[in-house]
């Protein structure tokens, strides 16, 4: 495996996570119910559940956008209060910037970081390249596909060199053709960088073909209700038995979480 520089060591903690909303009546809604995990570095781990179960905002928690009501984030034994650039976030939503041409967009972070032009340029075509978009690095997003711009989105959270890779339903939006493709891009960005992969996904086959452990919360308020180490080798061909057990295995698994315990 050859590496990008600015790979870290990593270990993620989740500590008895709940998180509860007020909704104004003093009713308060618990959406997370003592949550813990442990994800370490090189994972890829997907987060499955029914609708309303709490994966985005644990997410959101685990990124430090939203404190939980109890419990602890920890990463390498720090307190995650807030957003690190330890951790990149790709949201459904690309946010490019319609007015910066890509290279632009993808370097925003480092500009911000006081990063001189030539030396953040030159890192941004690094991170394009994996990503395959050198070519339209003078493009604006508007000239590209939805799978380019999700591609750019990719960059730009890379470009950071992050220990954790955040992902929320990022291909959600986009056809089939174009989501089987990138999630191979996906899983060759993931073994160029070894970085930690969690993304929340409502597919089952995607959260399959991508992880190597997956997180099944039950309905509201979202626990714990399974861990599955998904023990395929790769490249993964959907339709081999043994993935459409897994398959079947998974949706078992989500048919139960949908029961009320």
């Amino acid at each position: 495996m050859v590496l990008l520089e600015g790979i870290r060591p990593m270990k993620l903690e989740l500590l008895e996570i709940t998180k509860q909303f007020d909704q104004g009546n003093g009713k308060p809604v618990v959406v997370l119910q003592d949550i813990s995990l442990q994800i370490n570095e090189q994972e890829m781990v997907g987060i499955l559940g029914p609708s309303g179960c709490g994966k985005t905002t644990l997410l959101r928690i685990i990124a430090g956008l939203e404190q939980a009501t109890h419990g602890q984030v920890l990463l390498d034994g720090e307190p995650v209060t807030r957003p690190s650039a330890r951790m990149g976030m790709i949201f459904q939503e690309h946010a490019l910037l319609p007015w910066r041409c890509v290279l632009d967009n993808v370097s925003l972070g480092l500009e911000m970081q006081k990063m001189p032009r030539k030396e953040r340029h030159e890192k941004a075509m690094k991170y394009l390249e994996l990503v395959g978009l050198q070519e339209s690095s003078h493009s604006r997003p508007y000239e590209l596909s939805g799978g380019m711009r999700q591609k750019a989105a990719v960059a730009r959270a890379l470009v950071l060199e992050p220990s954790l890779l955040l992902m929320d339903e990022p291909f959600s939006a986009l056809d089939p053709q174009t989501r089987k493709q990138i999630q191979a891009d996906i899983i060759c960005i993931q073994e160029t960088t070894a970085k930690a992969i969690v993304f929340v996904t409502h597919s089952v086959e995607e959260a399959i073909f991508l992880a190597d452990k997956l997180v099944i919360l039950s309905a509201r308020p979202g626990r714990v209700q399974e861990l599955l180490d998904v023990k395929l080798e790769r490249p993964r061909d959907r339709m081999s038995p043994r993935f459409l057990e897994m398959r079947e295995m998974v949706l078992g698994s989500l048919d139960g979480s949908n029961r009320k315990t």
